[in-house]
């Protein structure tokens, strides 16, 4: 699904492989990882993760986008299939050099997909209402899959120009400061696995681009 959606960036922001950003075969909690990044002519940075585990019981696959080159928010999406359950997690957060974000309710046309409580996180404050959280079954999987390309399109159409780059780096800075000193569950699992450094330098230098 990951390829899908940075086809669909592709299609809009000519796509560059980052040199020295691609990582294969990282493991953490029992996972494998494999990463690469990209610039995103006239967006930003975009990486790719996907895993795999438990002897291909369970899969994930991360898509990120920190655009400093238009005004949109930081966007973070995770699909996690494990044990016939499909779990759809996208989520927004406010890097946003201007007020007035807005974005279609894409999520009112889909009532039938059950809503995942997320939980509560030190990021909640600058997490944006337009972020999904969605679970279902195999037999969910065609509709999460619509309802992430139709979120995700909705998302790059409300870009605008911004000329405060610094302003929306510094917002992202954040945030991944935040991950690598309050935590989070990714960030966590790659601490335990590879060490503090090691995941700080993934995550400014790979990840998010904020370095």
């Amino acid at each position: 699904m990951t390829e899908k959606l940075l086809c669909i960036i592709g299609e809009r922001y000519p796509l560059t492989p980052i040199p020295d950003s691609c990582v294969e075969g990282l493991k953490a909690s029992g996972m494998k990882f494999n990463i690469r990044a990209y610039h995103a002519e006239g967006l930003g940075h975009v990486s790719v993760m996907t895993a795999k585990g438990f002897f291909g019981l369970m899969k994930m696959d991360t898509l990120i986008v920190n655009p400093d080159e238009v005004d949109l928010p930081l966007y973070s999406y995770d699909r996690i299939f494990a044990m016939g359950n499909d779990t759809l997690i996208v989520e927004l957060y406010d890097t946003l050099s201007e007020d007035g974000f807005s974005m279609e309710d894409v999520k009112a046309k889909y009532p039938s997909l059950t809503e995942r409580d997320p939980g509560e996180h030190w990021y909640d404050s600058i997490k944006l209402k337009e972020s999904i959280s969605k679970k279902g079954k195999k037999a969910d999987t065609p509709l999460l899959s619509e309802l992430a390309i139709e979120h995700l399109c909705a998302y790059l159409s409300a870009a605008v120009p911004t000329d405060k780059a610094e302003k929306k780096r510094e917002k992202s800075r954040y945030y991944v400061e935040g991950l690598l000193s309050k935590g989070g569950p990714s960030t966590d699992a790659f601490k335990k696995a590879i060490g503090e450094e090691r995941t700080a330098e993934l995550f400014r230098s790979i990840l998010f681009g904020t370095k």
